[in-house]
């Protein structure tokens, strides 16, 4: 097998023991087609030296990499989904591959799948996911990834020849088998499992392989389920801020859908805003907006609640309620880094900068209906207004209300001057990801099999993530490296 010297195999959760995750085998697919294959992410854990063949028979039969997880493991959980507790939850669909460490930064990194068969916690689902779900997916990460979103990668995509029925789309239908590379599948909904059933032993357990796994900081901390929800609020933040600077809406934010380390993963119903929209739901059984764009930071801070419920159980409540108390201050500064940092300037100082955002916010809502979100950030990219108004939206903003945003933005200097050099500033139109787009795409795939203008998109937000350097790369990645290959 040709994995490269990278290639570090730590297999940490499956010594959990039976009480977490359940031994399970994948289904034996009918046909393994590769449809796309992350070379760029496959890099950072050794495995872009795998030939297709090989690729193939890892992540399409799922035979074990070496040293690894053997058998895959479907995790335990419960959660919350819009807000009513479910206590028949956990990997129905998916399962715990492989984990490995991250070439350059030694970060545990997990390999897990969607679609892969039924685990014992599928209940009445088959354990599939469409090919249209894997496509969403993989543009969805990619995307996000060049927004400076922290967000799990799309490794892999294989069409496996299966017929599928759903009742919410035309059907018979494609199936596929994702794998994803995500810091960690570790779940708020974990906690609210063993919390359940008032194991207080084996949230402690749980607390000591969090800790031990991805906050090793937090070691000699006196009350370290305390520290450890500090930590997850900070991230969380972090990724709340940075979903409401890319203009993304998650469309499920139930507590199984939230990590401990703070990536955005599973991506279902989500949307990307057309026009600056706080009411914008994803989902259209979110009847009553409980997860629209603007109530995204309410519904993560709920999310941190329940979990801060589960940490009750094996700490005292007043540095729990202290580490929520938290968030707020932490999202605010987060959201003004994130907003800086796609607008490309430099910060002046906190009430600057708050007055900065707050004007940017107001001037995409000023701009109604003919201003979309994504060329905003695009013609204001470092500050420039003589680009914005050379550009064509120039009439736009010099009809609406949007001197205030000018008049602050002008004092403000570019923090990355040079990328405006780069190709894609010479477009006329950003990169985006609108719901029309997407259809367009998959319609391609479902009535010709023509994977062209899929390719050609991820091609397109791989030169928009150069160009923005918004995304934190492994300091293994190379500093230009090849778009993703296709299948």
């Amino acid at each position: 097998m040709s994995v490269s010297a990278a290639y570090r195999p730590d297999p940490q959760f499956p010594a959990l023991g039976r009480e977490f995750a359940d031994p399970v085998e994948a289904a034996d697919f009918p046909a393994t087609i590769l449809r796309y294959r992350n070379d760029r992410a496959a890099v950072t854990v050794g495995l872009d030296t795998l030939t297709d063949e090989e690729w193939i028979a890892h992540f399409g039969r799922f035979r074990p990499l070496p040293g690894n997880i053997d058998p895959p493991v479907a995790q335990r959980y419960h959660g919350h989904q819009f807000r009513v507790y479910n206590p028949d939850l956990g990997d129905g669909r998916g399962f715990l591959f492989a984990q490995l460490r991250e070439a350059g930064t030694g970060r545990l990194l997990d390999l897990g799948t969607k679609g892969s068969g039924q685990t014992p916690w599928s209940r009445s689902g088959d354990g599939r996911l469409t090919l249209k779900g894997g496509v969403r997916e993989v543009l969805a990460t990619a995307m996000l990834e060049a927004l400076g979103v922290p967000t799990s990668r799309s490794f892999s995509l294989v069409e496996t020849g299966e017929a599928l029925e759903r009742g919410d789309e035309p059907s018979p239908t494609r199936a596929s088998v994702l794998v994803r590379l995500s810091h960690s599948h570790v779940r708020f909904g974990t906690f609210q499992r063993h919390a359940f059933f008032q194991a207080k032993d084996r949230v402690g357990a749980l607390v000591d392989h969090v800790v031990a796994t991805y906050y090793p900081e937090l070691q000699g901390a006196n009350d370290r389920p305390a520290a450890l929800l500090e930590a997850v609020c900070g991230k969380a933040a972090r990724l709340t801020a940075s979903w409401m600077a890319a203009g993304f809406v998650h469309g499920v934010l139930n507590t199984d859908n939230m990590n401990i380390t703070g990536e955005s993963f599973d991506y279902g119903p989500y949307r990307f805003l057309p026009k600056s929209d706080p009411n914008f739901t994803a989902a259209y059984f979110d009847h009553n907006g409980l997860y629209s764009f603007g109530r995204q930071p309410e519904a993560v801070f709920w999310n941190l609640q329940q979990l801060a419920g589960c940490l009750s159980l094996v700490t005292e409540s007043d540095p729990l309620v202290e580490a929520l108390n938290g968030f707020g201050p932490a999202y605010r500064r987060e959201l003004m880094a994130a907003m800086l940092g796609r607008l490309g300037v430099i910060p002046r100082g906190d009430e600057e900068d708050a007055e900065l955002v707050q004007a940017a916010f107001g001037a995409m809502a000023e701009g109604g209906e003919r201003l979309r979100w994504e060329p905003f950030f695009f013609d204001w990219f470092g500050g420039r207004e003589d680009r914005a108004m050379a550009g064509p939206r120039a009439d736009l903003y010099a009809a609406v209300d949007v001197a205030e945003f000018r008049r602050r933005v002008a004092a403000y200097e570019p923090a990355r001057p040079h990328r405006l050099a780069h190709p894609y500033f010479a477009q006329a139109e950003p990169e985006e990801l609108l719901i029309d787009e997407i259809e367009a795409i998959w319609a391609d795939i479902d009535q010709r099999d023509d994977w062209t203008a899929f390719h050609a998109k991820l091609a397109r937000i791989e030169a928009a993530r150069t160009a923005w350097g918004l995304s934190q790369p492994s300091s293994a990645t190379p500093t230009a490296p090849a778009p993703p290959r296709p299948g």
